[in-house]
């Protein structure tokens, strides 16, 4: 059973990694979901020193609801993963100074969110992706 489902693995992985950013992004961006809306996480990307806090916020939002999808769907997967990686790196920088664990605000789940990225941005995206669609691993 465990090889005839083996080739879902990576496909669900990736959806579900897509599926975790994409509404942390809408809150970053739309407030949706509890979140703090665009111009309240620009004020936080301000306050912790990333000036112009607009453009990191902004940026930061786009990269969790933009990749996110991309990763769903798997388009331009590696791409979409660095980006996801990068953020990731910086979110550990972050969160570290809270120890490890998530549920003290910890750096626990950035590190599991960008060893997630780092497998599709060496492996690309896998079965059922637009990129092995277009005979294209970018």
């Amino acid at each position: 059973i465990y090889t005839s489902l083996g080739e879902f693995a990576e496909p669900i992985l990736r959806i579900a990694l897509g599926g975790v950013l994409i509404p942390h992004g809408m809150q970053k961006l739309f407030g949706a979901f509890g979140g703090m809306g665009l111009h309240a996480n620009a004020a936080l990307f301000e306050k912790l020193g990333y000036s112009p806090g607009m453009f990191w916020g902004t940026l930061v939002g786009l990269t969790e609801l933009i990749c996110g999808i991309m990763l769903v769907i798997g388009l331009f997967t590696r791409p979409a993963a660095l980006s996801v990686v990068i953020f990731m790196i910086f979110s550990i920088h972050f969160t570290s100074a809270k120890g490890f664990f998530w549920s003290q605000g910890g750096m626990e789940y950035s590190i599991l969110i960008l060893l997630v990225a780092l497998v599709f941005l060496i492996r690309g995206a896998g079965n059922y992706s637009v990129d092995q669609r277009l005979g294209k691993e970018f």
